[in-house]
């Protein structure tokens, strides 16, 4: 099985990298990509260009063989589309290997807002990564649309995910990281440090290029 992480990535931090590579462990995944996307659909536009985000994700997971880049979404134009992505990896990896879509315990609260939600669900798995203040995995937590789709398909063990190549919803719990790409453009724009927020490798570039001042 591989992961797939996206995001505008403006810019990427820790909050991003420890529970990609513990999702990648725990699930024991190939790799999980993250997959920076161009045009945003839910949420305000980037930033940084998508050269400046592509070149921070390149620097950020450099040496780490769990993680890797795919930069297909920055090549694509129009809105961009979590069902567009899967449909064209699908398409590359073929039938049979799992995909797990990442996502986080907000996102997963409006994701049948998202485009073609149930097709989706139909090319990977969700896996969705609790952190601070995410609502939990109980159906309870949820609200009746949204618990009255995901219940049949949550998963009682993530061995399960192994067992069909899409289909089915787990909750992964990852280290706690209250970190946001708000807060580092914030203290940036302040001329403060984001230091041990980021990879510093990261925040030489955003100095470098004088990014988010």
């Amino acid at each position: 099985m591989m992961g797939v992480l996206g995001g505008t990535f403006d810019p990427v931090h820790f909050g991003h990298l420890r529970p990609a590579l513990e999702v990648c462990q725990e699930l024991s995944l190939r790799e999980v990509r993250l997959v920076p996307l161009r045009q945003a659909v839910h949420r305000p536009q980037p930033l940084a260009s998508p050269d400046q985000r592509l070149a921070m994700l390149k620097l950020a997971v450099a040496g780490e063989p769990g993680l890797a880049l795919d930069d297909r979404e920055l090549r694509r134009v129009g809105p961009s589309y979590s069902y567009d992505t899967l449909v064209e990896l699908r398409a590359e990896l073929g039938a049979e290997e799992g995909i797990c879509l990442l996502l986080g315990a907000d996102a997963f609260a409006g994701f049948l807002s998202w485009h073609r939600p149930d097709d989706i669900l139909g090319l990977a798995h969700l896996v969705v990564m609790r952190r601070p203040g995410d609502v939990p995995g109980e159906p309870a937590a949820m609200d009746e649309a949204l618990r009255v789709w995901a219940v049949p398909r949550l998963c009682s063990s993530p061995a399960a995910l192994a067992e069909a190549p899409a289909g089915r919803i787990w909750f992964q719990d990852v280290t706690p990281l209250a970190i946001s790409a708000t807060q580092i453009r914030r203290l940036v724009a302040r001329g403060r440090s984001p230091r041990y927020l980021l990879p510093d490798a990261v925040i030489a570039l955003i100095v470098g290029d004088g990014l988010y001042r």
